[in-house]
């Protein structure tokens, strides 16, 4: 792959590390030869850098693999993810799941993201709906305030909740901030 070719999403390897373009911009000036500046982010770290390349480099294309699995359970550090599709079991460590998996239950699909084989991230679904499992009783008509109360769900992560929410009301979070959305309908 050439670097000219390179387009937001595209992934290949660079000195041993998987990068994915974030951002690129073709520039060529009035004087000079024509360079690619891109944004890109490590798949693997998350670090995000930015680079000039000559269009006329030439990079290996990286091929990422994202499958949809559903999260079993916990056996200590390790959680078991099931394929959708062959229902083979595979374990992946604590260290590898992101913040955002506090939030998802047993059962739950999610995207495990790998490369050659080897997991390295777990995605959550961007929305989850669960169950409050303990709050400070609520507040009949306390709505026009912005005022926030911490609340337990039933993964055991804790989540700032407006007042009048209940103890065994159903929320809906979003997983990439860990606010709460909205009150679901029962």
């Amino acid at each position: 792959m050439l670097a000219g070719e390179f387009r937001n999403g595209t992934t290949f390897e660079m000195d041993g590390q998987v990068l994915q373009v974030v951002e690129f911009q073709h520039v060529k000036p009035g004087k000079g030869a024509a360079f690619v500046r891109v944004k890109m982010k490590n798949v693997i770290t998350g670090a995000v850098t930015e680079r000039s390349f000559n269009p006329t480099d030439k990079y290996e294309a990286a091929y990422v693999e994202r499958r949809d699995m559903q999260y079993l359970y916990n056996e200590g550090d390790l959680y078991y993810f099931m394929d959708n599709e062959t229902y083979e079991q595979i374990p992946i460590s604590k260290d590898t799941l992101g913040d955002d998996f506090r939030f998802v239950k047993e059962n739950e699909n999610c995207k495990v993201c790998s490369y050659k084989g080897n997991v390295y991230a777990v995605e959550a679904p961007l929305f989850v709906e669960l169950e409050i499992t303990e709050t400070d009783p609520g507040f009949k008509g306390n709505t026009a305030t912005n005022t926030l109360k911490p609340a337990k769900v039933e993964t055991g992560a804790t989540v700032q909740v407006p007042l009048f929410i209940e103890q065994g009301e159903r929320i809906k979070i979003d997983t990439r901030t860990g606010e709460y959305l909205e009150r679901c309908k029962k």
